[in-house]
């Protein structure tokens, strides 16, 4: 929980006056829908929209009494309302209403997450075709692998975020859905007509079955799926710090000025926003594991979900909310160091370039194991110490007997290994393919 950072909008959401507004229009369009059946004078919904109001404080003192917190809300309600306060809750059950308008709550802040989520694939599609070309090496297990470039890396990231939203646009769309069923879910004390008319008029859909309450694995794909953003936003977060350590300094977190590291160390610059959000990727994960445990209860419902999802719903949304918000920030202030980012490519004297090497010899007519043995004993050889893998494999002999120099440049050069880039991001929708 993290309400000092909270963007209002979010923040105001899921207040209590947001909460308790939300309940007092699911009663009063339950009303409206009564009154087209007949069943209370016309006229009562108009009178409640008119009259009634919402005070926290108010409902809270009744609870402390009643020790249930819708029926404290519909007493606080009723007091405000006069003699057509009778007919508020007519036929309805407790969770008709909370659970009906925590649906339309989830809807709306899955929204603002939508919207956070663009903003981050916006960002990260900028960036990667400003760094579409930008050589850098490719780490496997931490070790120098092949080249890439960096834009490549924020490629693919831009292309996890795109399944991001389409995994958030189909929770949303999962949750987007109301019940006013009654206590069992067979509709005894309430006409079906009463459910489509409120669910039409808040935009969800009826719920085609319930029991008390709107079914709990709902809510568990819910948070799973923004469990699944945070995970996204933690790889990012930890790959930057990675290449943010001061022996590669191939980024850097933006520093602010008059922005201090240490209370002891005047020269540190470290990367506190990124490992910000690797903390609350870890805090999402809790949250989806007690999102999943709340879908299963006693019968056709208990209580035991309640205290839960008054926490991880929320929580949930709003941490992300931030987390997406503050990642975008640090993209946008990224410092990026093309230089460092070459010459940690040519560190290893041209042992990224191995695998042209080992094609090349296969490709002049010598066997792959022949070949692999032969560029294996001088890469192992190169790593402790001069000279220099490229070195040794333009003065071996029996390479030289088969490669010329110019093949050898070829293998050595970055032409070929990025010569799928644009192939790559042509693909990923980043680069509009020319007409031919």
């Amino acid at each position: 929980m993290i309400p000092r950072y909270t963007r209002p909008q979010m923040k105001e959401l899921w207040s209590d006056k947001s909460r308790y507004q939300r309940w007092l229009e699911v009663e009063i369009l339950a009303l409206e829908a009564w009154e087209i059946l007949g069943q209370v004078p016309k006229g009562t919904a108009q009178a409640v929209r008119e009259k009634a109001q919402v005070d926290p404080a108010r409902i809270d003192e009744i609870e402390a009494v009643v020790r249930h917190d819708v029926i404290a809300f519909v007493s606080q309600v009723a007091e405000t309302v006069g003699d057509e306060g009778k007919y508020i809750h007519y036929g309805l059950t407790s969770y008709d209403v909370v659970d009906t308008a925590l649906s339309s709550l989830l809807r709306d802040a899955l929204g603002i997450i939508q919207d956070d989520i663009q903003a981050m694939i916006d960002v990260l599609a900028s960036m990667a075709l400003k760094y579409k070309d930008t050589p850098m090496i490719g780490r496997t297990h931490g070790v120098h692998a092949e080249p890439i470039t960096f834009g490549l890396k924020l490629a693919l990231w831009y292309e996890e975020m795109k399944r991001n939203l389409q995994r958030v646009t189909a929770a949303k769309q999962d949750i987007s859905v109301g019940k006013l069923s009654g206590a069992v879910g067979t509709y005894a004390h309430v006409d079906p007509f009463v459910e489509r008319y409120v669910c039409e008029k808040l935009g969800l859909s009826p719920a085609h079955t319930s029991s008390q309450i709107i079914q709990r694995d709902r809510h568990a794909a819910c948070v799973a799926a923004l469990a699944v953003v945070g995970g996204t936003l933690e790889k990012i977060a930890t790959d930057l710090r990675g290449l943010a350590r001061t022996e590669v300094r191939e980024v850097e977190e933006g520093f602010r000025a008059g922005q201090k590291g240490s209370s002891a160390m005047p020269h540190k610059k470290n990367p506190v926003g990124l490992e910000m959000v690797t903390g609350a990727s870890r805090l999402m994960r809790g949250y989806a594991v007690a999102a999943l445990e709340n879908n299963l209860l006693w019968h056709e419902r208990d209580i035991s979900n309640s205290s839960v999802e008054r926490i991880i719903l929320p929580d949930s949304t709003t941490l992300l909310d931030y987390t997406l918000h503050r990642m975008t920030g640090i993209l946008k202030n990224l410092r990026v160091y093309p230089d460092r980012m070459l010459h940690n490519l040519n560190l290893t004297g041209g042992l990224v370039f191995s695998e042209e090497v080992l094609l090349a010899l296969v490709s002049s007519g010598m066997k792959r194991e022949d070949a692999y043995a032969l560029v294996q004993s001088l890469a192992l050889a190169a790593w402790d110490g001069p000279p220099s893998f490229k070195e040794r494999v333009y003065a071996d002999p029996a390479i030289a007997g088969r490669l010329s120099k110019e093949q050898l440049d070829e293998c050595f050069g970055l032409e070929r290994a990025l010569s799928k880039v644009d192939f790559i991001f042509e693909r990923c929708g980043l680069l509009v393919k020319p007409l031919r």
